[in-house]
């Protein structure tokens, strides 16, 4: 039994639904601890042809959530760390998952939920979804999401997100690469179901070679993977415990501006 996801197997699909629509799908270790676990099943599953990954309720996910995020503004850099390399082992998981990875993005995605849908290979929204990558607002980085943001929008759209936070629209996403249709919630199932149709017509091993392939000729091989995780993870822990980080982060939980912002 899982508090955070719920899982579903048909016709050889695994759908995993994030499953904390009262607090719009948000991370926690929970949550976080349990789709690895999840991913690392179907990926050693051989009935398994495709992964399907959701939300449940009206958002995708809202990346961080609040509580979770309270305890990491209290933790030392070295909890920080250990939590981000736990974050960054759930990412790398779903990179490079052997099997064929779809989001179902049926609402917003902010932060680490953008960090899910850049790591699935084929990524389909609604309209009306919104995303955002808002670390900068907190006077942090989207360091353990960054390699799979950046591979997938490349470097000068993530140059420009990364230091804006800007909210962005669904057609903003497809025209950027985070998205591959955007498409009427009504007619999203019809679109999943469209793509796994395709996805049942090739070989799982071809499939698990070509996705490999094309990981590997963009540079993204798994050892390579680790030791930026390893990276990143420490980058993000500096970070939220720096005065710049704790400020934005208390500014956060106390809805309020950080200083930085009330002073213009």
């Amino acid at each position: 039994m899982s508090d955070s996801i719920r899982i579903s197997v048909q016709d050889g699909t695994c759908e995993i639904r994030l499953d904390r629509a009262p607090v719009h799908n948000a991370f926690d270790d929970r949550l976080i601890s349990e789709l690895t676990t999840a991913l690392d099943a179907a990926a050693a599953d051989d009935a398994i042809r495709a992964v399907v990954l959701t939300g449940d309720g009206s958002t995708f996910s809202a990346g961080a959530d609040l509580n979770w995020m309270r305890a990491m503004a209290s933790a030392s850099e070295a909890e920080n760390r250990e939590d981000s390399l736990r974050l960054a082992r759930l990412m790398h998981t779903l990179n490079f998952l052997p099997k064929p990875t779809l989001a179902r993005v049926n609402g917003s995605a902010y932060g680490g939920g953008v960090g899910l849908i850049a790591c699935c290979d084929i990524a389909i929204g609604v309209e009306g979804a919104k995303f955002s990558l808002s670390e900068a607002k907190l006077g942090l980085v989207p360091a353990v999401i960054s390699p799979y943001v950046v591979a997938a929008i490349g470097v000068r759209q993530a140059r420009r997100l990364f230091v804006s936070a800007e909210i962005f629209d669904a057609d903003e996403a497809l025209r950027i690469g985070l998205l591959h249709q955007r498409v009427a919630a009504g007619e999203l199932d019809a679109a999943v179901d469209r793509s796994l149709h395709f996805l049942r017509k090739c070989g799982p091993l071809a499939q698990a070679e070509a996705k490999q392939l094309a990981l590997r000729m963009a540079g993204m091989a798994p050892d390579r993977a680790e030791a930026v995780d390893a990276e990143n993870a420490a980058l993000i822990a500096r970070l939220r415990v720096s005065a710049e980080g704790q400020e934005g982060l208390g500014a956060f939980l106390d809805k309020r501006a950080p200083r930085w912002a009330a002073e213009r």
